[in-house]
């Protein structure tokens, strides 16, 4: 089965409204009809992404959203309140939420839920960690958080949800998984979707972890990665643009 190539930016806590609006002028035009291209704004520039972003083939997706749908959440946005900020998704479970945040794999799989059931597009973020993946517990860690991520879901909903595997210790640290190790863990998950929900050859996943436009080619020619949640090298839009465009090879 043929899957659409999917390239998200994560800008994390970068950028103001005015800076998002540049980008989005500066990306705009330049993104190709093969390729589902988003960027993840924080939360004070998504309206004004969204706004700008309209009609130009860049969706708009928070990074991150509460599983409630109102009520006594201090600091939280709730999925209602990004839809009315005209957002067409959410990253949920990036490994920063998970370890910075305590966030767990029954929240993630809350907010996976929630975000499903008002309608928004949904990237789901797993990997493990460097002490993990030496410890030969990669597979066991994926299984898990795939598994609690995706609990609860029928079919069309897992096979609508972007899967993402970011290994923590390639995140940020110049450090990146081989094609051929980016490959294996990305068979691996799909093996497992398809276990698990039998919908494995129609969910996309992308790769993250330090990619940038001198190696994405490699990566996204791999028969399993459909794409890749970018983070440093989406800050620039000549950089990401490059990525992109590595996604249609």
């Amino acid at each position: 089965m043929s899957r659409r190539p999917f390239v998200a930016g994560n800008w994390k806590m970068h950028k103001t409204a005015a800076e998002a609006v540049a980008f989005v002028d500066a990306l705009a035009g330049r993104i190709p009809a093969a390729v589902d291209v988003a960027v993840c704004a924080p939360f004070t520039a998504l309206a004004e992404t969204a706004r700008v972003a309209a009609g130009s083939g860049i969706a708009v997706y928070a990074q991150n959203m509460h599983q409630a749908e109102k009520g006594a959440f201090t600091g939280e946005v709730s999925a209602a309140m990004l839809l009315a900020a005209g957002v067409n998704g959410v990253l949920v479970g990036h490994s920063e939420r998970r370890q910075l945040f305590g966030e767990t794999d029954a929240a993630v799989n809350s907010k996976v839920a929630r975000a499903h059931a008002a309608g928004l597009q949904v990237i789901l973020a797993v990997g493990e960690t460097a002490a993990e993946r030496e410890a030969e517990l990669t597979e066991q860690v994926l299984e898990r958080q795939v598994a609690a991520g995706l609990e609860g879901l029928d079919s069309e909903q897992v096979a609508a949800t972007t899967l993402a595997y970011e290994p923590i210790w390639a995140i940020g640290t110049g450090l990146t998984a081989t094609p051929q190790i980016a490959q294996a863990a990305h068979a691996f998950i799909r093996g497992r979707v398809a276990e698990l929900h039998g919908v494995g050859e129609r969910v996309r996943i992308q790769y993250g972890g330090s990619v940038k436009p001198e190696n994405a080619a490699d990566l996204f020619v791999q028969p399993d990665i459909d794409g890749g949640l970018i983070g440093g090298a989406s800050l620039e839009p000549d950089d990401f643009a490059a990525i992109v465009a590595a996604a249609t090879q």
